[in-house]
């Protein structure tokens, strides 16, 4: 089995002449009717919402496009809340959800309106001093918060972690060890987030809400129905057991792509069917049939939807045969990082036999700078194109500068064909420009 670019060997050919590889280009058209099967999938949910995970493909271009589509933005960090603010991506459009946080990303996220989404229970007083301070100095405004007196934002989430082992299926034979949520630093225990949900209705937060992620990369269309009935049930008793009824209930990331053109992909349609029958079969019967749901995926929406399209331009012949190309793991950490798999195309030789066995090699002085090790391929020449599938998501956002290897472009393919650059290629000149007062370099 193959995958099949969404760029042509002609149109790469066009590309170079003004964009010179290696560059990522993602692909329009494709995001954008991913983005609405989302949508139509979780359509049953009048206040359904998905946050894209702006970490795995940081553009604003691309935020833009997403945003267009009905999407928010799942921010972590200082850089991204002011990526999504310059989008105007602003107010319950944003979620924040982080650990080990610095109190100024606090405070900007409740400047620009966005939902925090506390990671420990410790950072309800955390935060707390962050706004006091905030609001004392100047800095954020009381009408941020909601009004005068208030000092908490009136929308939050907590973010819970069951611990042992997740596990799909019950009978022995089916049972899938998807992940350890135990050994993960993220998120609060049971009775953590019950008593963190009293502490924050008692400071007047009006609108509470339950973030959870157990697994990454699922390749199931059971993982997120089985995490929503985790969820609900734990909304039920939380009403119970403390009178809030949650306004929303995040499920968070974890749904995967099939990297490999030979693993069936996820059905986004059955995912969001399987998570409305336990909704009917849970939050309705205990009178929550209004909760919203809230994803927040960013390798589903976009992985599939990127390219790093790279020039073969060495050969090697010694004990295996090696292709080197003009990418490198700088480019694209994930193979060397993970041992992860990404299929490759040969631009023009889509249909010619996979005789030859290659490890494909970017140019790092590091040994596990490999895109491919012993991959049947067609013959490659010096010269040909081959694209990397599936890096619109955790390609470029992990890119590095090892070795001085500098940061590709970024491009996009246009609904109507054209081609735009949404991020240009780094420069030496900015790879040396923080040597403040150290280097005098004329480049």
């Amino acid at each position: 089995m193959s995958k099949i670019p969404f760029v042509t060997k002609e149109q790469v050919e066009e590309i170079v002449k003004t964009y010179p590889t290696p560059f990522h280009i993602y692909d329009e058209k494709g995001i954008r009717e991913n983005a609405r099967a989302m949508n139509k999938a979780f359509s049953w949910n009048k206040g359904f919402k998905e946050y894209f995970a702006v970490k795995a493909t940081p553009n604003p271009t691309i935020l833009k496009i997403l945003h267009e589509e009905g999407c928010g933005t799942d921010c972590s960090s200082m850089a991204e809340l002011v990526i999504s603010e310059k989008c105007k991506i602003t107010g319950t459009d944003v979620m924040f959800s982080s650990n080990e946080t610095p109190a100024e990303e606090f405070v900007k996220c409740a400047e620009i309106g966005g939902i925090i989404n506390l990671d420990d229970i410790t950072h309800i007083d955390f935060v707390l001093s962050a706004l006091d301070e905030a609001v004392k100095s100047g800095r954020l405004s009381q009408e941020a918060l909601g009004g005068e007196g208030r000092r908490l934002p009136k929308r939050m989430s907590c973010r819970f972690n069951p611990g042992g082992v997740f596990r799909l299926g019950e009978s022995t034979e089916a049972v899938q060890v998807m992940d350890n949520p135990g050994e993960a630093k993220y998120g609060m225990t049971k009775d953590q987030i019950i008593e963190a949900y009293k502490r924050l209705s008692e400071l007047g937060v009006e609108e509470l809400g339950i973030h959870s992620f157990l697994a990454s990369n699922t390749l199931s269309n059971e993982y997120y129905p089985a995490l929503a009935k985790i969820l609900f049930e734990l909304a039920v008793e939380i009403k119970e057991k403390t009178g809030v009824a949650l306004s929303f209930i995040n499920l968070s990331g974890g749904v995967g792509i099939a990297y490999e053109p030979d693993k069936p992909a996820n059905d986004i349609a059955a995912i969001g069917a399987g998570v409305h029958k336990v909704f009917d079969e849970v939050l309705v019967p205990a009178g929550m049939g209004d909760t919203a749901i809230f994803t927040e995926l960013g390798r589903f929406m976009l992985a599939p939807y990127g390219h790093l399209i790279t020039k073969a331009v060495h050969e090697k012949h010694t004990y295996k045969e090696y292709i080197g190309v003009d990418a490198c793991a700088a480019n694209l950490m994930r193979p060397a990082m993970y041992g992860s798999y990404h299929h490759l195309t040969v631009l023009g030789k889509e249909d010619a036999p996979a005789t030859e066995t290659y490890d494909v090699v970017g140019s790092l002085c590091e040994n596990n700078d490999k895109f491919a090790i012993d991959r049947k391929l067609p013959k490659i020449d010096i010269g040909d194109y081959l694209c990397i599938h599936d890096t619109g998501a955790h390609g470029f956002s992990m890119g590095y500068n090892y070795n001085g290897r500098l940061w590709s472009a970024e491009l996009l393919l246009r609904e109507d064909n054209s081609v735009i650059c949404i991020r240009r290629p780094e420069t030496l000149d900015d790879y040396f420009a923080t040597l403040d007062g150290f280097w005098d370099v004329e480049v």
